[in-house]
């Protein structure tokens, strides 16, 4: 399918999204709490649509962002509301990646009380929310939306923004490999290809390369590897005192996941991952269970292959919870 054709499937949404964008101006431009590739790169294919619209913005996140990601264009415009947070309340807001809208963070503090929010996003769990919300939860990662957008309001594409969507293309489908991958996805990353974009060195940048950090915080969650439900459940955990200890930044969890996902025989892997002292992010991986329907239980969202949410209590109590409802789920 062509973007085009995408487009017409969700006419309206995809017209009301244009408008918003064409009618307005003084944007903030904000994606969910600790981005990932896909908000990352979502943000910055926005802010250089609005660029090319001739339009003024602010983009912003709640904290800093991914330093991985630092060669793609705009990043260094891109403010944390923990470092550097205005004096002033925006009027016309642009979501980028937000599963819900406490997904924003901190950041919705700068929302005029009648502020106008554009909510473009691909969780089949977002419920919508906003004044007008272009979701496809077909597409395989938010820049997906963003590309058929911006190919259909007739923006001259260039290397700047290939590189942008081809990144959130490659890091949302694990390099190509999830079940979320469709002609369709192949079809826009060899256009970005012809583009100019150099596919092979963003997968080496992003998906390769480790740094030390990460390599220790996989020794010690492989450490604590565990396993359930005749090994069809496996977990690992990383505590703060273990992100202190080696000096780890969020970032390095990044992929974590995956080890105890891909352990031979295992339907659903998860990462504990304590945010305070009694807070812990878990996120889910499978490649057969609606992981999503489990996230949502504990007030959490995202993917039915990749969800994620946060569960209040002590590690042995949490792991508890959330394993029990796991293997309610496998019966």
């Amino acid at each position: 399918m062509r973007p085009e054709a995408a487009v017409a499937a969700d006419y309206e949404r995809f017209h009301a999204a244009a408008d918003f964008l064409r009618e307005h101006d003084d944007f903030l431009v904000v994606s969910h709490v600790q981005p990932d590739g896909d908000a990352v790169s979502s943000t910055l294919a926005i802010g250089w649509m609005l660029s090319k619209l001739g339009k003024t913005f602010t983009m912003m996140n709640e904290g800093a962002l991914p330093t991985k990601f630092g060669d793609l264009p705009g990043f260094e415009h891109v403010l944390s509301f923990t470092d550097q947070a205005p004096e002033r309340l925006f009027r016309h807001v642009v979501s980028i990646d937000c599963a819900d809208f406490a997904r924003i963070g901190r950041v919705s503090e700068l929302f005029a009380p009648e502020a106008k929010l554009l909510n473009i996003d691909h969780h089949p769990t977002n419920d919508g929310f906003g004044s007008c919300a272009l979701i496809v939860p077909h597409a395989a990662a938010t820049v997906e939306i963003i590309y058929d957008l911006a190919v259909w309001m007739g923006l001259e594409l260039d290397v700047p923004f290939g590189n942008c969507i081809y990144t959130g293309l490659l890091t949302d489908t694990g390099g190509f490999r999830y079940a979320s991958v469709t002609p369709k996805v192949m079809q826009t990353a060899a256009d970005l290809l012809k583009l100019g974009v150099i596919g092979h060195r963003l997968a080496e940048e992003l998906l390769e390369k480790l740094t030390y950090p990460q390599i220790l915080l996989l020794q010690k969650g492989l450490a604590s590897l565990q396993f359930a439900y005749d090994r069809k459940v496996a977990w690992l955990h990383v505590s703060l005192d273990d992100m202190a200890a080696i000096e780890a930044a969020s970032e390095d969890l990044d992929g974590l996941v995956n080890y105890p996902r891909n352990v031979e025989g295992v339907l659903v892997g998860l990462l504990f991952k304590q945010r305070g002292p009694t807070t812990w992010k878990i996120s889910l991986r499978s490649n057969t269970v609606n992981v999503a329907e489990i996230a949502q239980h504990f007030g959490g969202g995202g993917h039915i292959r990749a969800s994620g949410c946060t569960v209040e209590g002590d590690l042995q109590e949490v792991v508890e919870r959330v394993i029990r409802k796991v293997g309610e789920t496998l019966k």
